[in-house]
């Protein structure tokens, strides 16, 4: 007998006025990645582990995903739960328009808590991204 596992994905989307380039740079550069979401050792290479820390505790990641300036994604495991995240980058006429997934939560309603704090934290990383993003050359 065979259990069918669901689950729920955190989508955040945002248009930036900025260039592709100029946000991939943020997504893989490690002392802009610790301005807009938190400390870390990312190496922007395919297999590569790495940590990132809060002060809530961190998250083990690896790259399983990158094409420069257009799709990046790593495996997030925290808290006892594995997760993926996903950062879809489109050119757009004014900038780059980013689509943001973390992928992978279970519906059970004691994970609840975990879901919805990866909504509200992909929101408040995006708009600290755009901060960011704002003081680069």
């Amino acid at each position: 007998m065979s259990v069918a596992t669901e689950t729920r994905t955190v989508v955040v989307e945002r248009d930036f006025a900025h260039a592709p380039e100029k946000l991939w740079r943020a997504l893989t550069t490690p002392h802009l990645i610790e301005a807009w979401l938190m400390k870390n050792d990312f190496v922007p290479a395919l297999g590569h582990r790495f940590k990132l820390a809060g002060d809530w505790g961190s998250v083990d990641c690896e790259v399983t995903e990158i094409e420069p300036h257009k799709a990046l994604t790593y495996t997030w495991t925290a808290m006892g739960m594995g997760t993926v995240v996903s950062f879809e980058l489109t050119p757009t006429g004014a900038g780059t328009h980013l689509k943001v997934a973390q992928s992978g939560f279970p519906t059970e309603p004691s994970t609840d808590r975990y879901f919805n704090g990866a909504q509200y934290g992909w929101t408040a990383f995006t708009t600290k991204l755009d901060e960011v993003l704002a003081g680069l050359d």
